[in-house]
């Protein structure tokens, strides 16, 4: 299975999310496959704490030289062995692989060439025989790397290969505006899918969106604020929901949500069990949100037709 990331604005939590949701699914049993083609900015190393990856890899054998055809293969890591964390080196038993294919450090965005498109389609052909679940972490916007991805996918040869999309937006007027014009838009993922050749209703029920940052206006957390400011979030909240329902962003088409967690406003990281139950640092609420998308991402009912 091939799962894109992708969010219209930065700062969504997309990538700290997708980190999460693939550590939770390999924590599950699946082998999983993190692909980072974030090519302007590619730092999921830092989430898993690979400190040699932080930015990217250095030797020409990363995403970018793949895509440019200076490596035969894009080089992998595995976190289970290679992460800095000390929480994450050794694999949990019952535990599945957990990969990571990161970009080349200093690599920037590119256009796809048909030569990159091929390459693209190869490389998830072959990695989604050898993993479960394989999540591809796209450039933020209406980015080229998602021009790419949606012309590899429209290929016959992986029409037999279950794709599904996770649009990220925090909780916001403006976030919300923003995730409805990339998928709905003139230029959105369903117009630019359709012109490279994918069938609009399949690709439209493959789209499913994901809340980030929400504020919970009844949490204990908020205890601490005046009636007022809690009467004024209820009604930005309602009036989001409103918002959400109109630009076709609502709960019809809500895979989850994850709720404001001050440990992600100050590094972004893998929320682990000992962050939670051990250390106390990390919500309950935080982990199980992550928990639960790792799950229905793979549950074909959280993906019928709406």
């Amino acid at each position: 299975m091939l799962i894109f990331a992708a969010s219209d604005k930065g700062g969504t939590g997309r990538s700290v999310t997708s980190s999460n949701v693939v550590y939770r699914s390999a924590l599950q049993g699946n082998d999983v496959c993190y692909l980072d083609f974030d090519f302007g900015s590619p730092t999921s190393g830092a989430v898993f704490d690979l400190v040699s990856a932080e930015r990217g890899i250095k030797g020409a054998s990363g995403l970018h030289s793949y895509f440019q055809g200076l490596a035969a293969e894009p080089q992998r890591l595995e976190i289970w062995e290679e992460s800095d964390r000390r929480e994450l080196r050794g694999r949990p038993g019952g535990a599945g692989r957990m990969v990571l294919m990161p970009g080349d450090v200093d690599g920037g965005e590119f256009a796809a060439t048909n030569e990159m498109i091929e390459r693209c389609r190869a490389l998830f052909l072959r990695l989604d025989e050898e993993f479960d679940l394989c999540l591809v972490d796209l450039s933020a916007g209406r980015s080229h790397a998602l021009e790419m991805v949606l012309a590899a996918t429209a290929h016959p040869s992986l029409q037999a290969v279950k794709c599904r999309w996770l649009i990220y937006h925090r909780w916001t007027r403006q976030h919300v505006i923003a995730a409805s014009g990339l998928v709905y838009g003139d230029s959105g993922i369903l117009n630019t899918g359709t012109h490279l050749g994918h069938v609009a209703r399949d690709l439209k029920e493959s789209l499913r969106f994901v809340h980030t940052a929400v504020v919970d206006p009844d949490s204990t957390e908020l205890s601490g604020l005046q009636p007022q400011q809690v009467a004024w979030l209820r009604a930005c909240d309602a009036n989001l929901k409103e918002l959400a329902g109109q630009l076709r962003v609502g709960r019809s088409l809500q895979l989850g949500s994850v709720p404001l967690d001050p440990v992600l406003q100050w590094r972004e990281q893998l929320i682990s069990d000992g962050d939670v139950l051990m250390r106390g640092i990390a919500n309950e609420a935080t982990r199980d949100a992550f928990e639960t998308l790792a799950k229905k991402i793979v549950d074909d009912s959280a993906w019928e037709p709406q």
